[in-house]
């Protein structure tokens, strides 16, 4: 089953835990100490929330493939409509372990298509993407300009 996913970034994890888990009906299936996720089957969504440092509001959407045969597909799809995207295998971001591809819509909102393998024991890989330290790369969504995970709306990317 693919799910939809969407990761907001919030000023106040504890509120937001509060508020989420009395809209949801039950706690976060996850729960760090700047992060938090719900991977819910009604509504079927992997609903996260950090407080990583990002601007309040939508950091990025996607869809949670169930494996990697659903992920091929997804990318396939991306492939036939001439859509590139950045290609990550075996990454970690949000405290998993995933093999994903990122693309931008033309609004310049970040989705990814990912399947996860398993959880990690960090929020990232110890040294971010493109070489810069953890703390700074918030991942997983692209800054403006375009250093983080996914590529920049004019698809572009360091990592």
């Amino acid at each position: 089953m693919a799910r939809m996913h969407l990761h907001i970034s919030v000023e106040s994890l504890a509120e937001n835990i509060r508020f989420y888990s009395a809209l949801f009906g039950c706690g976060p299936s996850v729960e760090k100490a700047d992060y938090a996720k719900w991977e819910l089957t009604d509504p079927a969504v992997n609903f996260a929330i950090s407080a990583r440092g990002n601007k309040p509001g939508l950091d990025h959407v996607g869809i949670q493939a169930a494996d990697d045969a659903q992920l091929g597909d997804i990318e396939t799809r991306l492939k036939a409509a001439d859509i590139s995207g950045l290609v990550q295998e075996g990454t970690t971001c949000c405290y998993a372990r995933s093999d994903k591809t990122w693309v931008t819509d033309p609004q310049g909102i970040a989705w990814e298509a990912f399947h996860t393998l398993g959880d990690a024991p960090t929020f990232n890989d110890s040294t971010g993407s493109c070489g810069v330290p953890a703390q700074e790369n918030s991942c997983c969504a692209p800054t403006p300009a375009g250093n983080c995970c996914a590529p920049s709306p004019a698809g572009k990317s360091c990592c």
